[in-house]
């Protein structure tokens, strides 16, 4: 094996039906993309092959960036690890009661969240350490020990510890730690002070619960990665993308591996980002299709919100995982999403999908039932014999066929409408993802540019954009491999958060100042062992503030001066400001008080930018018109539609649908009304009129 570390950037998404790398060489600034269908059986082959098709190898590699679904997809296919939980005397019910959330009081159909592990497997230790720290009740070594015996009886392969208010004492935690790790020393062991040291038993309980039930999984998974890669010859740095939009490394990734969990959304989030600076715009609506799900999200001021709470599988019904999320809104619904007829006779779309094995009819790998991507080949938007740049030929029989016979016939549609109305019902329900990061938290849409990417993004940008009433939409240069580069342009980072109720007093500030510094040394620390120069480290200060009596909290920027009155002037203004946007009223005469405080380390690395495209004039070259086929836009009649391979556009280009705009990851429709526009950075720029 070679031992010498490569030169290029390799940034790698998995998805659920196809695995994306991005190979960059700084030196020439060159960037190539491989685009492999996800290999379930073996993530890492797919990963391979990725790399491959992108022109690159391991043993070229300085820096590779994974992001993954192994993480979400264990927890939602459930599909984890035989996982037990050890807690507090007396609170062995916590995880399985919950919140008893009732979003909807007159669903007669509502279905309470079903643990990860089950209550046999739930194990009560003799302790107790109260809110402030001080310790009630030391921990009983005997029960520690009962407990151990007995986890070795079940054959469990992962333990969960969270004792009662151990995050503001993790001692009892780390001595049962201890314990288990003496008693069977192959166990996967996490505690709850090593993920989260924040208030709320359940939170707790159910994120490391969850980090528990994937880490065996994950951890193995990320084993067997690196051993692969180092067989190819790969001596560099292997880190990986967290749900937060930044990177940590392998260590922390095996540790805390719930961080994962929407690694490859963050990925396209950061991307955007990117490409909003080259286009001088700041707020932006993220929108990323795939072949499982899509995913919506906010940029304001070219930030994303970080939530605290994320729902695995939605709020009504799902598990809360308490890690710093990119606030992503995300709804079943892909490419690969087959449709279906419900009992009352309604046309429905997802959440199941037909992923990547044997993924949707027209790829002819035995799939028999339609998906969006049938209806989309059905419809003259997808060109058989130019899918993946040609690498693959769709199965146009097999689509008109699967839509046929299971949604056209029972329907009595003919097979257009029936094509169309799927899309129809997949667009409105990923507008309303788009609503729920935008008009339900106060956001006029029309205040915002649509960046669409992913796969299947750029085929639905502009029916999401009209359902909204957006004007602007931006088609990123290389949309089906955006996430992946995304991971190319994001920094090290990671939060330190802690609970601590203060009023926002002068008299308090200086407590408030003293755990910052703890946070900010515990970051410094990380931090140290990355390598990143001093003077590429950054800090980021935030609290939860909430009216005293309040029961939630908001997130705030946490500015502290060296005057004690004016910092709490200057924060409680910023919480009033906040509470305002947030649920629409205010009370700046009423006493507030912080309830958690939280210290966010940054190492900027180099942000490779995609290459610039060459100029030209207003009318794309002749080279780039690829030919007419007929294609249906919306309702109505097929129209002839031009056809543009995007790699011979040039910067300056500008011309009207209706129109199909080709390349190898993905392809972008354009109907009759919708002009485009060709940037320097080679990005699209679509102006969409009314429908």
């Amino acid at each position: 094996m070679s031992e010498r570390v490569g030169r290029v950037r390799i940034g790698v998404d998995i998805g659920g039906t196809f695995t994306d790398a991005t190979v960059l060489d700084p030196a020439t600034g060159s960037v190539r993309f491989g685009k492999a269908l996800t290999t379930p059986h073996d993530l890492v082959e797919g990963i391979l092959t990725a790399i491959s098709l992108g022109g690159g190898s391991p043993a070229d590699a300085r820096t590779i960036v994974h992001g993954s679904t192994v993480a979400i997809n264990a927890i939602l296919e459930r599909k984890g690890a035989r996982t037990a939980l050890v807690t507090t005397k007396g609170f062995r019910d916590v995880y399985e009661i919950g919140r008893i959330n009732r979003p909807d009081s007159f669903n007669l159909f509502f279905r309470k969240h079903v643990p990860l592990i089950p209550r046999d497997l739930v194990f009560e230790v003799d302790e107790r350490v109260l809110y402030d720290g001080s310790v009630a009740r030391p921990l009983n070594n005997d029960d520690a020990g009962a407990v151990a015996g007995q986890l070795v009886a079940e054959r469990v392969e992962s333990v969960a510890v969270m004792f009662l208010h151990s995050y503001a004492n993790v001692a009892h935690e780390r001595q049962m730690v201890e314990v288990l790790r003496v008693a069977q020393p192959e166990l996967f062991v996490t505690a709850s002070h090593e993920v989260s040291r924040e208030q709320r038993e359940y939170e707790r309980t159910s994120t490391i619960a969850a980090n528990a039930y994937v880490g065996p999984l994950v951890s193995q998974y990320l084993e067997r990665l690196e051993e692969r890669l180092a067989a190819d010859g790969f001596a560099g740095s292997l880190l990986i993308m967290q749900s937060n939009g930044g990177l940590c490394d392998i260590m922390t990734a095996r540790v805390q591996c719930i961080q994962m969990l929407e690694s490859g959304p963050a990925g396209g989030v950061v991307a955007a980002r990117t490409a909003g600076e080259e286009l001088g715009l700041d707020n932006l609506i993220c929108f990323d299709m795939g072949g499982t799900t899509a995913k919506a999200c906010v940029l304001q001021g070219g930030k994303a919100d970080l939530s605290t709470d994320y729902f695995v599988g939605g709020y009504n019904e799902g598990l809360v995982i308490r890690i710093p999320v990119i606030d992503i809104k995300e709804v079943g619904t892909g490419g690969g999403s087959i449709p279906w007829i419900n009992d009352a006779g309604g046309l429905r779309v997802g959440p199941e999908s037909a992923g990547a094995d044997p993924g949707p009819a027209c790829y002819g790998r035995g799939g028999t039932r339609p998906t969006v991507t049938d209806a989309q080949v059905v419809l003259g938007r997808l060109l058989p014999d130019r899918f993946l740049g040609g690498r693959m030929t769709l199965d146009t029989a097999a689509a008109e066929r699967a839509v046929r016979e299971h949604i056209a016939v029972p329907l009595g549609l003919d097979l257009p409408a029936a094509a169309a109305g799927i899309l129809a019902i997949a667009n409105a329900t990923m507008a309303n993802a788009v609503r729920a990061v935008t008009t339900e938290r106060g956001l006029d849409p029309r205040d915002f540019t649509l960046v669409a990417y992913g796969g299947a993004g750029p085929l639905h940008a502009v029916e999401i954009a009209r359902e909204l009433a957006i004007r602007t939409i931006v088609i990123p240069q290389a949309p089906g491999h955006f996430s992946a580069f995304g991971m190319l342009t994001a920094d090290m980072r990671r939060e330190y958060a802690r609970t601590h109720r203060a009023r926002i007093s002068a008299e308090n500030i200086d407590g408030v100042r003293a755990l910052i510094a703890e946070l900010e040394s515990e970051a410094r620390a990380w931090m140290a062992g990355t390598a990143i120069a001093p003077q590429a480290i950054s800090l980021e200060y935030a609290g939860d503030a909430r009216y005293v009596g309040q029961d939630h909290s908001v997130t705030i920027p946490l500015a502290l001066g060296a005057d004690n009155a004016a910092s709490v002037r200057t924060i409680k203004a910023a919480f009033d400001a906040a509470h305002q946007q947030h649920y629409s009223h205010s009370a700046p005469e009423e006493d507030a008080e912080l309830v958690a405080l939280r210290v966010s380390i940054v190492g900027t690395l180099e942000r490779p930018r995609l290459p610039q495209i060459p100029a030209g004039g207003v009318l794309p070259p002749p080279e780039a018109v690829a030919g007419c086929r007929p294609v249906f836009f919306e309702r109505g009649d097929a129209v002839e539609a031009v056809l543009y391979d995007r790699a011979w556009l040039r910067a300056g280009n500008r011309f009207e649908g209706p129109a199909i705009i080709l390349e190898s990851g993905s392809s972008t429709c354009v109907p009759a009304g919708v002009g485009v526009e060709v940037t320097l950075h080679g990005h699209l720029l679509l102006t969409v009129a009314p429908a």
